[in-house]
């Protein structure tokens, strides 16, 4: 029969080399413990402040940054850089980055860490993480004999995504330099050559994706027999994208002595499966709630819809978003195609958006990323692949156009922004379509004291009693040709939402949005991002307040979340009112170049 259709050498649909079985040319090591050099990896020595801190400071400790211990000989937690050891060199860098204490997961990570201690570490994004194995690492290196020729990396930092992979290497870099320490970053989409050099002159530190790591090791263009400190970086990611095969294959090829560091925002049972597989004794520190848990410095925002309000409420929240000092906002979608096609439009009508997806080049990517990250684009439309490891410290607001599959994801997509100490907001647009979340979103919501939308509420009491179907047959199906199961369902449904047809994407926007007559009429803003409004209510623990948040206080909640915006806010914006779509108009009025086109 010939060639498959599909496939070929690089490894097609029914080749099996990318799909079927990755890494089948590696072998499983039958390791021999008696016969492997000998390698130090406890370098702790607790500082004398440490040592003099009673056990009651510590619990105190803990409790106030909500750092959760479970595991035997947990050291102390340190509380200063100073505490920690580290060389001169690394605490230079430090100093230089002007971080005044360590956050919660480096203060207790650290000690774990020097100590030789395997570990699992679960912290929401932006907690200071990588710094909290980067940094043992160069003490473990250190320590060890130097590379010879053909060796491979001593310490390899697994990631799920080259983005992160990326900002991995960043960081590694500054600090590997400071210590004569060489680091590379290994990922798809990047030409091999380079990356292959590297290698081969023998690097420290390796940060990899599983696939590339796979190619270069069936290759033979490095090895792991070295490799005596392993760090799997988001494991619940790698596990959410397929990479249980792969990771399973590169552990197989590194000395079971080693030390394992596993990494994750969140704690399913999949993650607990790798970490008792991989990991031995090991210590696991929690930072915040156990349960499923988003950062609580983020305001968080559903707003119950349906798919064909997403593009006005879209650009009604864009132009109070854009009349805001701080702008930053990235706007995540379910598909490549929505990516792309939400980025046309905006772009269209006047605003300073670009898109990031899996099929744009690593050239485009890099350049999109620069251009958001320098304020030159402050709005990036993107799919999953940038919701984990995009560390861009000024990202102000979080829009879910479409919400996640699970709501791990969706913690991590809010997660891009209040990075460190620093306060966001979140803004989610939920169906009915995406009812199987519902119970999720509303924990998560009430675990970090935010108020909750009553339709949100509603869709639980809906679907207990069988009444909500969704709207899965779209657009506002009821199975007959034109959507409508009848002429007066259609004349409601547009005297409701508007004629179909007629609100294209960017028409002008209706001046007030968030007035006290926009929600008085229906508009898609009722009951939704105004549902700050009911964070006093809730709050205060009475149904009365509730129900009085619930009812009418929505544009009050406002004013109680933007202060002295208000004025700004309140009957939309105060600059010129323009009109979409006047791509020139918009742009000036913004103020941000405009490229001619959006490039493919």
């Amino acid at each position: 029969f010939g060639a498959p259709r599909f496939g070929g050498s690089r490894g097609g649909l029914l080749s099996g080399k990318k799909f079927g079985n990755p890494g089948e040319k590696l072998t499983k090591k039958k390791w021999n413990l008696d016969e492997l050099p000998k390698f130090e990896k406890n370098f702790y020595q607790e500082h004398p402040d440490v040592v003099r801190r009673t056990a009651q400071e510590v619990e105190q400790y803990r409790a106030s940054k909500e750092v959760t211990v479970r595991g035997h000989n947990c050291p102390k937690p340190i509380i200063n850089f100073y505490e920690a050891n580290f060389p001169a060199n690394v605490m230079e860098v430090i100093q230089r980055q002007n971080f005044t204490e360590p956050t919660a997961i480096q203060a207790q990570g650290w000690p774990v860490a020097l100590s030789g201690l395997d570990m699992v570490g679960v912290a929401q994004t932006g907690s200071g993480k990588t710094l909290s194995y980067l940094l043992p690492a160069i003490v473990h290196i250190n320590h060890q004999p130097f590379l010879e020729r053909g060796d491979g990396p001593i310490c390899l930092v697994l990631a799920p995504t080259r983005e992160l992979a990326q900002q991995v290497q960043q960081v590694a870099a500054e600090y590997s330099r400071a210590c004569r320490l060489k680091s590379t970053c290994i990922y798809g989409g990047a030409p091999k050559g380079p990356q292959i050099r590297d290698l081969e002159r023998g690097v420290e530190i390796c940060i990899a994706t599983p696939g590339r790591l796979i190619d270069f090791l069936e290759a033979g263009k490095t090895n792991l027999r070295r490799c005596t400190y392993l760090v799997l970086d988001e494991a619940d990611r790698m596990l959410d994208m397929g990479f249980e095969p792969q990771i399973r294959k590169i552990v197989d090829q590194i000395r079971p002595d080693r030390q394992t560091l596993m990494w994750s925002a969140t704690w399913p049972k999949e993650v607990r499966q790798l970490a008792e597989d991989f990991l031995k004794e090991y210590v696991h520190i929690n930072i915040g709630a156990l349960e499923l848990s988003a950062n609580h410095n983020i305001l968080q925002i559903v707003d119950v819809c349906h798919d064909v309000e997403k593009d006005d409420k879209l650009i009604r929240l864009m132009e109070e978003i854009m009349s805001e000092k701080e702008n930053k906002t990235i706007v995540f979608v379910e598909t490549k195609r929505r990516c792309d096609d939400l980025t046309r439009k905006m772009r269209r009508d006047g605003w300073p958006a670009m898109g990031i997806h899996g099929d744009k080049s690593q050239q485009e990517r890099d350049w999109v990323l620069n251009e958001f990250k320098h304020g030159k684009a402050p709005i990036l439309i993107a799919t999953d692949v940038a919701s984990r490891g995009l560390d861009v410290e000024d990202v102000k607001f979080v829009i879910n156009y479409d919400y996640p599959n699970s709501s791990e994801d969706y913690i991590h997509r809010i997660g891009r922004t209040a990075r460190s100490t620093k306060t966001g907001t979140a803004y989610t647009f939920f169906t009915p379509n995406n009812i199987k979340q519902v119970n999720d979103l509303i924990s998560v919501l009430r675990e970090a004291n935010q108020a909750i939308n009553p339709k949100l509420l509603q869709l639980v009491e809906d679907r207990g009693s069988g009444r909500s179907r969704g709207d899965r047959r779209d657009r506002y199906s009821a199975g007959k040709r034109g959507g409508f199961s009848s002429f007066r369902e259609r004349e409601n449904f547009e005297r409701t939402y508007g004629a179909i047809g007629k609100r294209d994407f960017g028409a002008k926007a209706q001046n007030g949005a968030f007035s006290t007559q926009s929600y008085s009429n229906g508009t898609p803003f009722g009951n939704g991002f105004a549902a700050a409004g009911m964070q006093a209510g809730f709050r205060a623990g009475t149904p009365a307040a509730a129900a009085a948040a619930a009812a009418g206080a929505y544009q009050n909640g406002y004013e109680q979340q933007y202060g002295s915006n208000i004025a700004n806010m309140h009957n939309g914006m105060n600059q010129q009112q323009y009109a979409y779509p006047a791509t020139g108009t918009a742009a000036s009025m913004i103020g941000y170049p405009m490229p001619t086109s959006y490039s493919q």
